[in-house]
Formats: C-alpha cells, structure tokens, sequence
C-alpha cells in the first residue's frame, strides 16, 4: 500500500473519531442520555468519547512522524543539490 493510500485511509480514521467525540458530546449535553437511561447511558456516552480518542490520536502522531520523514527527506535531496 503506497504512502498516500495509508495517509487517506488515517485521515478518515481521524475524522471518525472526531465524529465519535462529537456525538458522545452531543449524547450526554443535548440529547441527556446519562439522565434518560442512567448508568446504561453514562457508559454508552463515554464509550464514544473513549473510541473517538482511541482512533484520533495515535493516527495523528503516526501522520506526524510520516510528514516530518518526509521533510527530512527533502531537506537531504536539497543539502545533497548544494
């Protein structure tokens, strides 16, 4: 799998987990499922807090480490020019 496949497929990762956080958000302050549901909804709102963090952070830090190789990368070739 090339380089620019695997930063699309992280970036819709990120999304999804912004998406997650958002709708865990929106569970607990708007629709006010720990209040409707109890305990139930407490965990079913924190769960998508928890998986949004999951899928959201590592994939940024792993996209960090791509782009600063790839800065590196182009630092040398320029280096190598001169």
């Amino acid at each position: 799998m090339s380089n620019t496949r695997i930063i699309f497929i992280l970036k819709l990762i990120i999304v999804l987990g912004l998406c997650l956080i958002g709708l865990g958000y929106y569970l607990i302050n708007h629709a006010h499922l720990p209040e409707k549901m109890g305990v139930t909804g407490m965990v079913i709102s924190a769960g998508c807090y928890a998986l949004g963090l999951i899928l959201s952070l590592p994939t940024k830090m792993y996209l960090t480490f791509i782009w600063v190789k790839a800065e590196q990368e182009k630092k040398r070739t320029s280096e190598d020019k001169n």
